[in-house]
């Protein structure tokens, strides 16, 4: 008994070291330079679909941007709310913005992919960049961010924004994004080699280099494909270009879901199409999750009850590599106790997500059904 536990212990010290050290490896935008000039033209581009209770939050953080020359163009994809019509208002004739409608969604195309594409045809710039509606911006979000493109000779920027998160499911599943980052990806790799499995993206915050992005062709090149974000990160890489992932948590903030079944359904379209359709990887994920980041809850309670005191530590050790990336990334720091509930959530979404694929059930977002 003591020769297992001791083993838990090793491997949980292994993954906290393992997470501190690959944090090294991920770049953080910084406070911009003033004294710096970057004249070159961002060109932002918003897909919506019913979005209307994130409209007056997403012109007004677009209008504090300090960037100049800048534009703004937003599509309404098909929403059957108030959307389009409070853009109209709250963005009150600023010449900056553009506002689109959005073409029917043509067959074999994922509908942001279709809202990004028409997007992207729409009006050009230096540098194109994409954000979702939900998303919050400080308002030197693109001096730094060019200034960490540039820096990299990059050509496209992303990072997992932080995640505001009030709902209870949200509280368990959103944050760990950070946590699989930072513990799963090889940022060395990620970040320093143009080696397409170790990449990632978040579509919330895509900035690329203007002509580079469409000589892949942009969004029309992964038209289907419904973990956009990755997929256009890896077309990039293939063809060549430098992708960087960065830590823009204090300058860019994401409120992703609304409601807990958002959550369900957001994390159970993704995560089975994310694991590249892997059968083989849901089921390792599952138990790596099940015997290192449940199970330490269990052997906690017995050790209580025992007083054994040695018990209580693999439990510890995770819950203070949960808590390290948390403070990384701008997230709760007493979310970290809850590690054990939320791999037990991230296993269920996993095979949730797997077993609809595997029955063709299909995946529904936004009032639309993908395979």
């Amino acid at each position: 008994m003591i020769s297992m536990v001791l083993l838990f212990i090793t491997a949980a010290t292994l993954f906290l070291a393992a997470t501190l050290f690959n944090s090294l490896f991920l770049p953080s935008l910084k406070k911009p330079s003033f004294r710096a000039s970057h004249s070159e033209r961002v060109a932002v581009f918003v897909p919506m679909r019913n979005e209307e209770n994130n409209v007056a939050g997403l012109v007004s953080t677009l209008k504090g941007l300090t960037h100049r020359p800048i534009s703004f163009t937003i599509l309404d994809d098909h929403s059957d709310d108030e959307t389009y019509n409070l853009l109209l208002k709250h963005i009150d004739n600023d010449s900056r913005f553009s506002v689109l409608q959005g073409k029917e969604l043509p067959s074999g195309w994922a509908g942001k992919v279709h809202a990004c594409h028409q997007l992207s045809q729409s009006a050009t710039g230096d540098y194109l960049l994409f954000i979702d509606a939900d998303v919050r911006l400080h308002p030197h979000t693109i001096e730094t961010s060019l200034a960490l493109l540039k820096k990299r000779k990059a050509s496209l920027l992303s990072g997992f924004p932080k995640f505001p998160v009030t709902l209870f499911f949200e509280k368990l599943i959103v944050p760990l994004q950070h946590f699989v980052i930072l513990f799963h990806l090889p940022l060395l790799f990620a970040n320093f080699t143009k080696w397409p499995p170790a990449t990632a993206a978040h579509g919330a915050f895509m900035l690329f280099k203007s002509k580079d992005y469409h000589a892949i062709g942009g969004h029309a090149s992964i038209k289907n494909s419904l973990v956009d974000d990755v997929d256009l990160a890896k077309t990039m890489k293939r063809a060549g270009y430098k992708v960087v992932l960065a830590n823009v948590t204090k300058y860019v903030s994401c409120y992703m879901y609304s409601t807990n079944k958002e959550v369900w359904n957001g994390f159970t379209k993704n995560l089975f199409p994310g694991l590249g359709r892997s059968i083989f990887l849901v089921v390792f994920l599952s138990l790596f999750y099940t015997g290192f980041y449940i199970a330490p809850l269990f052997f906690f309670i017995y050790g209580l009850f025992t007083e054994q005191l040695l018990w209580l530590l693999p439990y510890f050790i995770t819950v203070i590599q949960k808590a390290y990336v948390d403070l990384l990334t701008g997230q709760k720091a007493y979310l970290a106790f809850t590690i054990p509930l939320s791999a037990l959530g991230l296993v269920v979404l996993a095979n949730t997500s797997m077993w609809k694929a595997l029955k063709k059930q299909g995946y529904e977002w936004k009032g639309r059904s993908y395979q």
